[in-house]
């Protein structure tokens, strides 16, 4: 066994998938999942009575979501490396969550290899970053390809259009998000307003159109 074990935090509301995590990085001798959180205000009181090395955090969540979390861990603990990990593919989260400070993105099916490899590399002070999407960072930098509408919307409107996108009622997504119905409806304007659309149904065809949904 190595003699400096990485701790890691495990940040996800499904305790089946925090157990498929925990037994792909059992598979590595150096890893070790020191905590586990089902939502942002468990792990910001972890947090704050243990010391890990990398919190591996689910993007969508109740309450905060994962990249709520993101934002205040890299305020709080500028030193942990956060891996985001979550069931939507790179082309939606990925860029933001790295420009929040993430050290990388991987989508839950990603090979044990990928996922063990990433938190050594996030854990030296690396960053995890697949082929395409160091290739669609580059492209942003040079300035080509311009910005897709819904990287304008919020991390909480993203949330809300892709519910909505997925056909989801007002009041639904206010269960599921913890969110008045008021607010649910307030976040639909904005979005509609943002997007350029003036429909539930042309923002689920631009979610379809952009492998949103």
């Amino acid at each position: 066994m190595s003699s400096k074990q990485i701790r890691v935090l495990l940040v996800d509301d499904h305790a089946i998938a925090r157990n498929g995590v925990r037994l792909m990085l059992g598979t590595a001798d150096d890893i070790e999942v020191t905590g586990e959180a089902s939502n942002a205000q468990e792990a910001l009181q972890l947090v704050q009575q243990q010391e890990f090395d990398v919190a591996l955090c689910d993007i969508t969540m109740p309450g905060k979501n994962g990249l709520d979390l993101l934002k205040q861990l890299r305020a709080d603990r500028p030193r942990l490396a956060v891996l985001m990990l979550s069931t939507y593919s790179e082309e939606i989260y990925a860029v933001r969550a790295l420009k929040l400070g993430a050290s990388g993105y991987l989508t839950k099916d990603a090979p044990t290899t990928v996922l063990v490899t990433a938190v050594r590399k996030a854990a030296a002070g690396g960053k995890h970053v697949s082929p395409a999407l160091l290739e669609k960072l580059a492209t942003l930098i040079g300035g080509g390809g311009g910005m897709a509408n819904h990287e304008a919307l919020s991390n909480r409107e993203l949330e809300v259009f892709k519910l909505i996108a997925a056909g989801e009622s007002l009041v639904r997504i206010g269960e599921i998000l913890h969110l008045s119905p008021n607010t649910v409806t307030t976040y639909r304007t904005r979005i509609l307003d943002k997007m350029g659309c003036a429909s539930n149904a042309e923002l689920t065809r631009y979610a379809l159109e952009n492998g949103i949904i």
